[in-house]
């Protein structure tokens, strides 16, 4: 199925460091572009991939579950780490909540995590009914382009699988059971409103990471922060979290 124009994975070669990024559940990598490219401009070796099923139709992405979403962005990871001598994860909403799920399963091969509004528990009533639904409900009201900055808009889906929403809860469960496992440095991003994500999973975190986690409240933004008002701050607090966790110098620093 074609990729919608604005939708394509983004990489590129720079140094020693790499930074691996994951786009948000119906969206696509539009919503970290730029993220990825402020890094890149810094000397970073980045990976944007395009997770199955987003980017093209929301019909395709309930032919997926979580498990093709993760195991895309593994072989990313993989791919990083064979070319760079250590590797930054990084994610926004659901993305978020697979970088933490590649910390856990990964250990000390990720450098360090950083999060932006991680949807990391079942904070949606209506996802409790999924299994049930799924079988006469192909989608519901999407979840795309929750900015508060005017004219800025996210390249994601007008409506939501609900066949391949429903298979989130386990994905959801994993993280949370393990989320001790994490002994590397994790940097949230957290927007203060937010009409997608609400934040019993910031709390969660909070409550369960100890002295690992470490959080920034975005005044001015919504549920997509990294096309919003306070982008500048994810973007430049992302790359100062690399320079004080990298073992190695930016390419540019050196």
């Amino acid at each position: 199925m074609p990729v919608l124009p604005g939708a394509e994975p983004y990489h590129h070669d720079g140094g020693p460091i790499g930074a691996l990024l994951c786009h948000g559940f119906t969206g696509s990598p539009q919503s970290l572009r730029p993220w990825a490219e402020h890094l890149a401009d810094a000397g970073l070796t980045v990976s944007l991939p395009r997770l199955p099923g987003h980017g093209t139709s929301w019909q395709e992405l309930n032919r997926t579950r979580w498990e093709d979403w993760y195991a895309e962005l593994d072989k990313a990871f993989a791919d990083l780490r064979g070319r760079c001598s250590e590797v930054f994860v990084m994610g926004l909403s659901l993305g978020g909540c697979m970088a933490l799920r590649l910390a856990e399963v990964h250990g000390e091969a990720v450098r360090g995590a950083v999060v932006v509004n991680p949807s990391v528990v079942n904070d949606t009533p209506l996802l409790r009914l999924a299994p049930v639904l799924k079988l006469v409900m192909p989608s519901a009201a999407g979840l795309a382009g929750d900015i508060k900055k005017a004219g800025a808009a996210e390249l994601g889906y007008t409506r939501t699988p609900v066949r391949a929403a429903a298979t989130l809860p386990r994905l959801w469960k994993l993280v949370q059971a393990d989320i001790g496992r994490i002994r590397r440095p994790v940097l949230v991003f957290h927007s203060r409103d937010d009409h997608v994500v609400k934040p019993a999973g910031v709390a969660f975190l909070k409550a369960r990471m100890g002295g690992n986690l470490e959080v920034r409240e975005l005044d001015d933004s919504y549920h997509v922060a990294t096309l919003d008002n306070d982008a500048p701050r994810i973007f430049d607090g992302s790359l100062d979290f690399v320079r004080s966790h990298a073992s190695v110098p930016l390419t540019k620093d050196s």
